[in-house]
């Protein structure tokens, strides 16, 4: 007989949507059951953002290893300890694991162990237990897509894959250039690998904006990692020694391993979810701007919902639907306030429109973009980066856009945030400096711009 139990929220998934909700509704006094079959914390701190970024670390060090004698600093790239960067790169999770692990117990949330279901619109079932829920989300994350009959094996491999590998691969063919394939090609080049990407579309990072795609693109192009835009993939074939992968323009290109870096599909089936009427596109669950499924209280969260997949989106919508249930009655989410930001070398940054988006919404004649360049800021030239800060901006209106390419970009986005959000016009910052020398200081300079004001540019 299965043992029942109730709870004000029963949660699906404890990755960043689902425990980010498991806290919020804890901190609220609300009584909650987060569900999760492998670990707190997700894909994200397991197998994607964290991991994935202490590799990009890693890189990154070992670039500047590379580029010391150039400033007088005498060092020298011996290669890499894959062991000692496993090492490196899990104490870091492990580390985050364990101080997300309290959190979550600090907040009286009871995690329970085990691959649920849902089986009716309040119940989720984990082994013999059945947990009573007043209110569901959904909350199961994505996993690893890969073309039609491409099978995941051998020398062919996903990101989880990449992650556990224990040397640095003589040689990769990445399939995709979206935000995946581009990181991990910049990690590997760094580290030693030859590196060719495969893409359909005609740029990498085909979601960013046209002048930041091309620029990313010059670098890549200057760091010698081979890219060919527009071309499909056809095939691939593996023996013990590497693969060789072909494409639908006749060419072929031979490597150690292929990457599948095509994009992540929503984790949804055989959940129960068909059964119990949730709505579903492609996999995904639709939903309203509350979030909302649209049956009983089941609500859904991060990956599954469709839009950008990130786990700090999926954070801010786990907090969203925690205060919905918990009747405070919050702000709906806009989307294209969340910020994106891709750690390859240099980082690419961005919030809001597009220049593209800009000109369909507003029409061309009212859009003004303007682009501070790099070169003219002082710690950028130190840190021997290139790259810009791009603004655009409603004519005679708001800022709507925010777009940056160069080293620590990413760190610049939440004032770009701020600006998009806050409906900011660039005399707002009239009274506001920007500390110097810093790559902040960029941000200030592009806003200048585009105030009719530009210093350290030419008009």
């Amino acid at each position: 007989m299965a043992d029942t139990q109730e709870y004000d929220i029963v949660i699906l998934g404890a990755g960043s949507g689902g425990y980010a909700a498991a806290l919020r509704a804890g901190q609220l006094g609300l009584k909650v059951a987060l569900v999760e079959g492998d670990k707190v914390g997700g894909t994200c701190l397991h197998r994607g953002c964290i991991p994935t970024k202490a590799l990009l670390h890693a890189a990154d060090v070992a670039d500047e290893a590379r580029d010391g004698a150039s400033i007088g600093v005498k060092t020298s790239f011996e290669g890499i300890d894959m062991e000692a960067l496993n090492s490196y790169k899990d104490g870091v999770v492990a580390r985050m694991y364990k101080g997300l692990t309290g959190l979550v117990a600090s907040r009286n949330v009871e995690t329970v162990e085990g691959w649920g279901r849902l089986t009716g619109p309040n119940t989720v079932q984990v082994g013999d237990r059945v947990l009573t829920g007043k209110n569901i989300i959904l909350a199961t994350g994505s996993y690893s897509k890969s073309i039609p009959g491409l099978a995941i094996e051998g020398r062919v491999i996903t990101s989880e894959q990449a992650l556990r590998m224990t040397e640095v691969p003589e040689s990769v063919v990445v399939l995709g250039g979206g935000v995946i394939g581009s990181e991990f090609a910049s990690a590997w080049k760094s580290m030693g690998a030859d590196v060719t990407i495969i893409e359909g579309l005609p740029n990498l990072l085909p979601n960013e904006d046209a002048a930041v795609s091309k620029a990313l693109e010059r670098a890549f192009r200057k760091r010698k990692i081979n890219f060919k835009t527009k071309t499909m993939f056809d095939r691939v074939e593996q023996n013990d020694n590497g693969v060789k992968v072909y494409t639908q323009d006749g060419k072929s290109y031979d490597a150690s391993y292929l990457l599948v870096a095509i994009g992540r599909g929503p984790a949804t089936s055989n959940l129960g979810y068909e059964e119990q009427g949730i709505p579903m596109d492609r996999g995904f669950i639709t939903t309203n701007e509350r979030l909302h499924t649209g049956v009983a209280n089941i609500y859904a969260v991060g990956d599954i919902v469709p839009g950008l997949q990130l786990a700090h989106r999926g954070f801010l919508q786990g907090i969203f639907v925690a205060e919905e249930i918990a009747g405070l009655s919050p702000k709906a989410i806009d989307e294209n306030l969340i910020p994106r930001v891709t750690f390859t070398n240099p980082e690419v940054s961005s919030v809001g429109l597009n220049q593209s988006a800009a000109e369909e919404k507003y029409g061309k004649e009212n859009v003004e973009v303007t682009e501070f360049n790099l070169a003219g800021n002082g710690k950028s030239q130190m840190l021997r980066t290139a790259g810009f800060v791009k603004l655009v901006r409603e004519k005679d209106g708001p800022i709507v856009g925010f777009h940056a390419i160069g080293a620590r970009m990413g760190e610049q986005v939440g004032e770009g945030q701020l600006m998009v959000a806050w409906e900011a016009f660039p005399e707002d910052f009239d009274d506001l400096i920007h500390a110097h020398p810093t790559q902040n200081e960029a941000v200030g300079e592009a806003v200048l711009a585009l105030a009719g004001k530009p210093l350290h540019t030419h008009n």
